[in-house]
């Protein structure tokens, strides 16, 4: 029987047939190597061919993502920067977008790829990874710089590409190349958040293989505790990252028009599903698009190009409730009830829809869980209960505390859009939302003006389906009782007029500012999401006291706080948030004391 050498191995030699047999062919000898071979399950791997795959496949994957990077530092970045030179769109864009690629790519390029590629050349003499890999350790640093700008860089990218055409002219350009393998620059920019993972992956199998006694394995350990580390840190952010790859391919599917790329939208299920019609019972086709807030159904478009889907109708995960429902005609029927609309519909299969209705359910529960402590309007607001309304008078919000009708949510003006209290429930509405009328029990049975939701309620007819919740729509008052901050703020946006709004960051969007009227508002009067902002403390000649600044790309806003302490707490709080780490909460009592002072600080309605 003849013999072969693979890294100082002997390996027996046969013939196809001897090997299928069991018995030797001396005649026909045929060289078999493993692990590359058709017949490697004939024999039982030893840990040093074990070891010698890992280290291959490290080698593989490390000569591909070298290519990967230059892709990114020599080719986008590179183009993208020589047309920036050009005043077509701002050198620094470019520069935040892509981080510190180019540091990254010489690191791998002219050190890690070269040991690499080295050490395979002697394994056989130096079969060993740990002391290379633990080289790699002090470099980590470039990858926590490039995974804590991703978001912001993500951030850069659309907006760019949405605003400057030439910008999204090169990108689209390159993408078409063959050097793309037709993917995106997102997922390519993905690939250095992926990579440390990678490395503790193979690590890990690695070690496992290693004897305890190898010389190698002292190194090895030493660096998966550090890799393993840095992985933490890229695994949270390819989470992010992907949720917001996800987000804006479905922004770009519902062309461009819903409000889905925010902070707060996590995506959670999507798919083909079937809607069964309530006066023909005809099946139509539809398609779903689960978020841990909201339930988009939607239309199929029927073109070449362009958008997918249109919006049916949103339907909001605060009230919802789904349902089996038996249909002779049509199986696998399930029911989604909400707010807004009540749809009934026929997955593909029993597995499908257990998976929907399974889906619905946990996004359900944990939006209940976080939103538990928000169910009323605020705590120093005493609700009066269905069965006591018309009953028992209710504590009316006073004028001051909001600026827009709490049911219709458009601001109030002294001419066309004047206060109004309904007299069953308290809320301050608009005439339109009060043109309503009906007995109360409690004011002697008197004809009283209420709102259209208390007079639906009073009398039993069905009210008028509203309009759609707008992302911006969440009271003030949900969020002031469970917040990391909240006050009054003077704020100003580039060269607008300085305006006092009542800001949060809630408990729930730790990394997003909501600005408000007052702290009873209905709707936000805008929102900042904080990751990737710069803080500047520094006042400039013409800014008044504690003042602040955020700042991103031409987004620029100012704020000026009551005290110097007031500011320095806001700071705190915000120079955590843009790092896109979740601040912690001030004192127990400081939000709500302080929504609390607000309002005290109003008058009375009469």
């Amino acid at each position: 029987m003849g013999k072969c050498v693979l890294a100082s191995k002997a390996w027996p030699v046969f013939t196809l047939s001897s090997a299928l047999s069991g018995s030797p062919d001396h005649n026909s000898p045929v060289c078999v190597c493993p692990p590359d071979i058709a017949l490697s399950s004939v024999f039982q791997e030893t840990n040093e061919q074990k070891l010698y795959k890992i280290a291959t496949e490290l080698l593989k994957t490390e000569r591909a993502y070298v290519t990967r990077l230059n892709l990114l530092d020599q080719v986008f970045c590179a183009k993208l920067t020589e047309e920036a030179l050009k005043g077509t769109f701002p050198v620094d864009v470019v520069k935040n977008i892509f981080s510190n690629i180019s540091s990254i790519n010489t690191f791998h390029n002219q050190f890690l790829l070269p040991d690499l590629e080295k050490r395979m050349g002697e394994w056989e003499s130096t079969p060993r990874l740990g002391d290379i890999l633990q080289n790699l350790t002090p470099f980590l640093k470039m990858y926590a710089e490039y995974v804590k700008n991703f978001d912001q860089a993500m951030e850069l990218l659309k907006q760019w590409t949405d605003r400057s055409p030439q910008f999204k002219a090169i990108i689209q350009d390159i993408q078409s190349q063959e050097v793309c393998g037709s993917l995106t620059l997102q997922h390519h920019m993905l690939e250095p958040v992926q990579r440390v993972p990678r490395y503790e992956m193979l690590l890990k199998d690695y070690l496992k293989k290693l004897p305890q006694d190898d010389p190698d394995r002292r190194d090895a350990e030493k660096s998966l505790d550090i890799i393993a580390m840095a992985a933490t840190h890229s695994n949270s952010a390819i989470r992010k990252s992907e949720n917001l790859k996800k987000l804006l391919e479905i922004y770009e599917m519902l062309g461009e028009e819903e409000d889905i790329v925010n902070a707060s939208n996590e995506f959670i299920k999507e798919g083909h599903i079937l809607k069964l019609a309530a006066r023909n019972t005809s099946a139509m086709e539809r398609y779903l698009f689960l978020f841990n807030n909201m339930l988009l159904y939607c239309v199929p478009k029927f073109s070449l190009g362009g958008p997918k889907y249109t919006v049916r109708t949103r339907i909001g995960i605060d009230g919802m409730k789904v349902l089996e429902t038996i249909n002779e005609d049509y199986p696998h029927t399930f029911q989604v009830s909400g707010k807004e609309r009540t749809l009934e519909l026929q997955a593909s299969s029993e597995q499908d829809k257990d998976n929907w209705i399974k889906a619905f359910q946990e996004t359900i529960e944990i939006f209940h869980q976080k939103n538990e402590t928000f169910k009323s309007a605020s705590k120093d607001v005493e609700e009066v209960s269905t069965a006591e309304l018309g009953k028992r008078a209710p504590r009316w919000i006073r004028d001051k505390e909001v600026t827009m009708c709490m049911k219709c949510k458009e601001p109030f003006n002294a001419l066309t859009r004047r206060r109004h209290h309904c007299r069953a429930c308290g809320y301050v509405v608009c005439w339109k939302c009060s043109d309503n009328k009906v007995a109360l029990e409690y004011d002697s049975n008197k004809i009283n003006k209420v709102c259209k939701d208390c007079y639906s309620i009073l009398t039993g007819e069905e009210k008028a389906e509203g309009k759609k919740k707008g992302i911006l729509e969440i009271e003030a008052a949900q969020f002031s009782g469970s917040s990391i901050m909240c006050g009054f703020l003077q704020h100003c946006e580039k060269n607008k007029p300085w305006g006092k709004v009542w800001c949060i960051i809630p408990e729930k969007e730790a990394l997003v500012l909501y600005l408000y009227g007052a702290p009873q508002d209905v709707k936000a009067q805008s929102t900042i999401p904080l990751l990737g902002y710069s803080v500047e403390d520094c006042p400039r000649p013409a800014d008044p006291p504690a003042s602040f600044r955020l700042s991103q790309s031409k987004s620029v806003h100012s704020f000026v706080a009551e005290s110097e302490e007031l500011k320095q707490r806001w700071l705190k709080v915000i120079r955590v948030a843009v790092t896109g780490e979740v601040p912690e909460s001030q004192m127990p009592n400081d939000a709500t004391a302080n929504a609390t002072d607000a309002q005290e600080t109003s008058s009375d309605s009469t």
